[in-house]
């Protein structure tokens, strides 16, 4: 038996049609709103009422989008035409193009610090931000294989460290490993004791598919970096105030630059920048860009190599001639070519 409605809730039942059925390829006209507001929600409304609650909809700030045309239309009570303007092919204007939710989703889906079950969940409401219709192209996400390590703390963590950078305090926490046992263990000293470290949190950013804090431990005065989704049991110490960045080691007396530090430290690695001079294969030109951002300087350019100018992190910069040996030969300074130089025969020996 058909039950009415009430009427107050014709224009939230419009807006979800909006949000399901809508966006700038798929328009609706009155007359299919019309006829889904009486299949899916049991309401009947005249095509009047569905305009006005639409133009309410777009007085509340809604970015309802419309064709406009003028049609001779007979007058309901004198039966003479008249010109009237006629609204159609309506759409509501996301927030996100699809385009930028697929960049988003995909983002989630390469990540590799956020558990199966939280990046499913997060996928779904991005979805949600689109109309059905965009749901068809992330079906994939429904067979991610969940083989990634779970540390179900990671949203609680991130708040809490956002929290307590926002005011400027130190946390605690312990910090996990992972055994031959595949299972998560926290970091203990040599008493068999939980190891706890105490830092002062700077920020937070991502790096090759990998969350990092980047902050100071306590006991040492120089910038450290750690995987987020490998720390467990975070609190704010709230009587206990971070050092300022300025004052480290590294940062020369300078605040934080979060774009200067994340070119610097390729790897994430913790340890003292420098300038570093070091010879390429031209085709690694786009690569070292990628890397190491645009503020490097390319000289010495011939068919085949051109020299590269960095300031970078020292670790980060041995690795990166080691990964990519023999195309990569730092040049110098002269004790850094010395230990990717002892790296690469300790390798070779190990072959042996």
């Amino acid at each position: 038996m058909y039950t009415e409605k009430p009427k107050k809730l014709l224009i939230l039942n419009i807006l979800d049609i909006f949000k399901k059925y809508t966006d700038e390829n798929h328009c609706l006209s009155q007359k299919q709103i019309q006829d889904i507001l009486l299949r899916e929600y049991g309401m009947k409304a005249d095509r009047k009422a569905v305009r006005r609650n639409i133009l309410d909809l777009i007085d509340f700030g809604y970015s309802i989008e419309y064709k406009e045309t003028k049609r001779m239309i007979p007058n309901p009570r004198t039966g003479e035409p008249e010109e009237a303007n006629i609204l159609y092919d309506f759409y509501l204007l996301r927030d996100f193009t699809e385009g930028e939710l697929r960049l988003l989703i995909d983002s989630l889906l390469f990540s590799k610090h956020i558990p199966y079950n939280q990046c499913r969940e997060l996928v779904e409401k991005l979805e949600g931000l689109s109309s059905e219709y965009f749901h068809a192209h992330v079906k994939h996400i429904y067979t991610m294989p969940d083989t990634l390590p779970q540390n179900p703390e990671l949203f609680f963590t991130i708040q809490t460290l956002d929290e307590a950078i926002s005011k400027g305090r130190k946390v605690s926490f312990s910090y996990l490993e992972y055994g031959a046992d595949k299972k998560r263990h926290k970091r203990i000293r040599e008493d068999g004791s939980v190891r706890e470290y105490i830092v002062s949190p700077y920020q937070m950013a991502a790096k090759e598919g990998k969350y990092y804090l980047i902050c100071n431990y306590d006991k040492y005065n120089d910038i450290s970096n750690y995987r987020i989704d490998r720390i467990a049991d975070v609190k704010i110490l709230e009587e206990s105030p971070v050092k300022p960045f300025d004052t480290l080691e590294g940062a020369q007396g300078r605040r934080f630059d979060l774009a200067k530090y994340m070119a610097e430290h390729v790897y994430m690695y913790s340890s003292d920048n420098a300038r570093v001079t070091f010879r390429i294969v031209k085709a690694m030109i786009s690569d070292v860009i990628d890397m190491f951002g645009m503020d490097v300087r390319f000289f010495n350019e011939t068919e085949t190599h051109a020299d590269v100018s960095a300031r970078v992190n020292r670790l980060a910069m041995k690795q990166f001639a080691i990964s990519y040996a023999p195309d990569v030969v730092v040049l110098e300074p002269a004790e850094l070519r010395d230990e990717v130089k002892a790296a690469l025969e300790s390798a070779v020996r190990a072959y042996k």
